[in-house]
């Protein structure tokens, strides 16, 4: 029942963020707004930041504070695409703990019985 509860407290907010955010939206951008929600990562929002930043250094040369309010919000966007998430380091590092114990079991049977204390897997 709990879970029950705590999913619909959560679909419910999550409409209310959405209709939150759509009322500032033109209709135009509403009509995006679908598509927008399924892109995956940042590559394209990394892309666009780069062009607006050579956009700005070329209209306006002058205005290190303009450049540099550029090269910072790029760098946060490049620095949050190589983030990681908890289950994406979990995944990654039960993937290499893997690879580990196959390749070393080849290699020296006797001495990968246990990597990092873990034998469960």
């Amino acid at each position: 029942m709990t879970v029950v509860r705590s999913r619909r407290r959560r679909h419910d907010r999550d409409d209310t963020v959405r209709s939150f955010y759509q009322s500032a939206l033109s209709a135009a951008e509403r009509e995006d707004l679908p598509q927008a929600r399924d892109i995956q990562g940042l590559d394209e929002e990394i892309a666009v930041l780069r062009l607006r930043l050579r956009s700005a250094l070329e209209d306006h040369p002058e205005n290190m504070k303009l450049m540099l309010k550029g090269i910072e919000m790029l760098t946060r966007a490049i620095s949050a695409k190589y983030r990681l998430s908890k289950d994406a380091k979990a995944d990654l590092s039960a993937g290499i703990k893997g690879v580990l114990k196959e390749i070393g079991g080849r290699v020296y049977p006797e001495g990968l019985g246990d990597i990092a204390g873990d034998e469960s897997d």
